[in-house]
């Protein structure tokens, strides 16, 4: 694809297209219709995410109104308790949790801090949203995911905007009062997969995921690595290589790798013919570095370090767990990596309004895809894929902790 090409897509695709709605839907149907155009058959394949519409969310502090953002998905009902500012998460803060509605730093909870704040007593959650210095006063509209509620109760969550947590907290708020009414219901968000033969059926899964934000509208988070996918598939599709390709565009990663996580668990008699994932989430911005996170054996780091040092492409390779869909694979064996270009939220920021493809330059998005495309094919021409096709202790350790079936030690 050209520039403008992969400039059109961007265009085609630019607005908000979250998990579970129609919208998201509409872009998953022009993936697939973008594959045709390449000559490859394509699928729409559904599973079943939690929804709902928040038909009022209220929070008073002291008596006065601060705009807010319900959680979806967190119940409905009315709690009124103490505030209780706490920016830590040790033992000590969450010891001062009981019977308080607690402001906390950040934008969303861990499944760990969640059972801990729910076992001290806490009575509701506030996060907060935004910059403080940004002329507008946004607030993101999140879930509370089910993996972090596990087994203990729901309590009502909501999220302001950084500016008014300021206050509250600068003005000594005493008591707030949260009251939330929503429907809650099972939806369908959908995966586009599209299939390659190879030689050997065998097969190197290529996975990136399309769905945003509620405020953003995913240029670089993630419709860059979603055109990546589409670069590859028309760069390999002209001849057979030994190793087959899936391609899998998923939707709901950013509500827990939702879409991969369905994918594995729909194909699981498959993925023994799966020799490696490679997973791309955000490329292709003006500035930042390129890094690949292996989720899988050191020499695939070091071959890709020794590949990049061949080729004049710099890339900052490690092994680890990172956060996209790369680690739904590697926790049913596959040995995964993740390409991305990090350019930093000061430059190219996700999960807001601000992620759009103004932050992009089409020449280094060209540079990325044409680097992955290298890669892919010394993979799927291989005799035999050089990858071990094991997951080092270590790495199912970081599994484990990022998948919160253990907690991390301090």
């Amino acid at each position: 694809m050209n520039k403008k090409q992969l400039n059109q897509i961007f265009v085609d695709t630019d607005f908000v297209h979250w998990s579970g709605s129609d919208e998201e839907l509409q872009v998953a149907e022009y993936l697939k219709k973008k594959c045709g155009e390449l000559g490859v058959e394509a699928e729409i394949e559904a599973f079943d995410v939690p929804v709902a519409e928040i038909e009022e969310a209220h929070l008073y502090a002291d008596g006065v109104e601060i705009p807010c953002k319900a959680f979806f998905c967190c119940g409905s009902g009315e709690v009124e308790a103490e505030l209780y500012y706490m920016p830590g998460t040790d033992a000590v803060s969450i010891a001062g949790a009981k019977d308080k509605i607690v402001l906390l730093d950040t934008g969303g909870v861990s499944h760990f801090v969640y059972q801990d704040l729910m076992k001290a007593g806490a009575k509701g959650i506030l996060f907060q949203y935004g910059n403080a210095h940004y002329d507008n006063k946004d607030i993101d509209e999140r879930d509370l995911r089910a993996s972090v509620v596990g087994d203990a109760e729901k309590v009502l969550c909501a999220t302001i905007n950084v500016r008014d947590a300021v206050k509250m907290v600068s003005k000594g708020t005493k008591k707030v009062k949260l009251t939330v009414k929503q429907n809650e219901e099972v939806g369908h968000s959908h995966n586009v997969v599209a299939t390659i033969p190879g030689i050997r059926d065998e097969y190197i899964v290529l996975s990136a995921h399309y769905d945003t934000t509620r405020l953003s509208h995913g240029a670089y988070d993630n419709m860059t690595g979603c055109v990546g996918l589409l670069g590859v598939m028309e760069a390999v599709k002209a001849k057979q290589h030994n190793y087959g390709f899936k391609f899998v565009f998923c939707g709901s990663e950013e509500r827990g790798l939702l879409g991969s996580k369905a994918y594995v668990a729909a194909h699981e008699e498959e993925l023994e013919k799966y020799v490696l994932n490679i997973n791309l989430d955000m490329i292709g911005t003006i500035m930042g570095k390129f890094i690949a996170r292996v989720t899988a054996e050191e020499r695939l780091a070091s071959y890709i370090s020794y590949m990049a040092a061949e080729v004049g492409f710099p890339v900052a390779a490690k092994t680890g767990v990172y956060s996209s869909d790369s680690t739904s694979f590697a926790d049913k064996g596959v040995p995964s990596l993740s390409f991305a270009r990090l350019a930093g939220g000061a430059v190219a920021p996700i999960h807001c309004r601000y992620d759009l493809k103004d932050v992009l330059s089409m020449k280094q998005l060209s540079d990325d895809i044409d680097f992955i495309v290298a890669f892919t094919k010394r993979m799927a021409d291989a005799a035999v894929c050089p990858v071990e096709r094991e997951i080092p202790d270590k790495i199912k350790t970081e599994i484990d902790e990022y998948l919160a079936r253990k907690r991390k030690k301090n």
